[in-house]
């Protein structure tokens, strides 16, 4: 068979306003952009799963209204989106189908709404791919397929884990290549809506399968630059360390996304810095209490860990490593007092750079199910509000308005240019100051 990976990229926003202050405030979409310019690492996946005899390709749908054809002739089409996409996704699916090429669709979205996702697909994928792509395959040739492939109860071992297929991407396209080095994480966040969804849990890459991906990653790009898929990197510090500690000679320039507790290990801050670490995103989510009250529904993780923000960021980038902090706007428990709250917090620590979002209810995750049942939600079923930058909500201590416009407002102060050149100046400054101290 011919199969095609298709992967839907690019940004998404609905609000014109805030898409219109994005070409003036580049900082503000960067972080977006480099998320949509990312190859699709679990199609790459199920392409190092499918046997050698069947000819595969890797396709990108940026956006289906520039598409006049279908992308490619194949026998067979996975399909793969995020939930902004979705609509788009189902869209080129029923135009594949309808010229007699088969259409399987999977992923965090179709996992959440698989009755929907069925009525544009040939079959659909539920939970993890890995454990069933091959049946998938096979039934696929005998022309057999079922509707439903679930994976939920079948749990897969990153031990087990293929090679991605880093070869059917154009290195002159991309020049930055993802790697998961875990899968879920240890913390139970109301909004996640991460790779937890796709399976409950948390189960680690054994670090020389790892590795070898990098390394395969590396031959296939020039100067590549790598971004861990993961929810938590190093929520496991010990093996942190034995992961940065084979990594390092490889000499490679890595980002990726963890938890605030990476500041109490100095060991292993040195340890990502020797090995490549140019920057690490942390969900810091709120620089106030009650917003992060219950955010985290197992021990209440996030809000037992704001009084130390400051410390922890000083102490990371102390170490080399700039810090990313994301807040999210909208939580419950905030208030029109939270927007000037995070640019003070933002300016007082020192963070090197900054992403803001809003509070987003995505399908499957606890917080839909919440503010369904409360009656909250504004636009239930539009999933291409499910972007991070529209409101799709009903705010608890602020009207929409209010949210709306204070986010715009946030985003036209964190992101201007004298604010972001004032970012990146402290945090020069500061590393000078350090080497001076210890030239002493």
């Amino acid at each position: 068979m011919k199969i095609g990976y298709i992967a839907m990229s690019g940004v998404r926003c609905q609000d014109a306003e805030l898409m219109s202050l994005g070409l003036t405030l580049p900082g503000f979409v960067e972080r977006s952009e480099v998320i949509a310019s990312l190859p699709s690492l679990g199609l790459l996946t199920l392409a190092g799963l499918t046997p050698a005899h069947h000819q595969m390709e890797y396709l990108e749908v940026p956006d289906l209204k520039a598409v006049d054809h279908l992308p490619g002739e194949f026998d067979l089409v996975a399909i793969s989106s995020f939930s902004a996409q979705i609509r788009e996704a189902y869209e080129l699916a029923d135009r594949y189908r309808r010229e007699g090429t088969r259409v399987i669709l999977g992923g965090l979205h179709v996992t959440a709404c698989p009755d929907e996702a069925q009525a544009h697909a040939d079959a659909i994928v539920i939970g993890e791919g890995e454990p069933v792509w091959r049946d998938v395959l096979a039934d696929a040739e005998h022309k057999a397929l079922k509707p439903r492939y679930d994976a939920r109860q079948m749990p897969f071992n990153l031990a087990n884990a293929p090679m991605p297929r880093f070869d059917l991407l154009d290195p002159q396209k991309y020049n930055r290549y993802t790697v998961q080095t875990q899968r879920g994480c240890v913390f139970d966040c109301e909004f996640c809506a991460a790779s937890i969804r796709l399976a409950p849990g948390f189960k680690v890459k054994p670090v020389p399968k790892v590795i070898a991906e990098i390394r395969s990653a590396m031959e296939h790009a020039n100067h590549c630059f790598i971004e861990f898929a993961d929810d938590n990197t190093f929520v496991d510090k010990r093996r942190g360390r034995e992961l940065m500690r084979q990594l390092a000679p490889l000499q490679v320039r890595w980002f990726t996304e963890t938890d605030i507790s990476v500041a109490d290990d100095p060991e292993l801050l040195a340890l990502m810095r020797d090995a490549g670490c140019a920057q690490i995103l942390i969900g810091l989510e709120s620089p106030q209490q009650a917003p992060l009250s219950g955010l985290e529904r197992k021990a209440d993780w996030k809000a037992r860990r704001q009084e130390r923000y400051f410390e922890a960021i000083q102490r990371i980038q102390d170490h080399g490593i700039t810090v990313n902090g994301c807040f999210v706007l909208g939580l419950d428990g905030s208030d029109p007092h939270a927007f000037e709250s995070v640019e003070t917090f933002v300016r007082e620590s020192g963070l090197y750079e900054v992403q803001v979002t809003l509070l987003t209810p995505f399908p499957g995750t606890p917080l839909y199910r919440r503010l369904e049942a409360e009656g909250r939600l504004t636009h239930p079923g539009a999933w291409d509000r499910c972007t991070l930058f529209d409101l799709n909500f009903r705010p608890q201590n602020m009207s929409s308005r209010e949210l709306e416009s204070g986010f715009r407002e946030l985003v036209t102060r964190l992101y201007c240019e004298e604010a972001t050149r004032d970012r990146r100046h402290r945090f020069w400054e500061r590393r000078r100051e350090l080497r001076q101290v210890h030239a002493l």
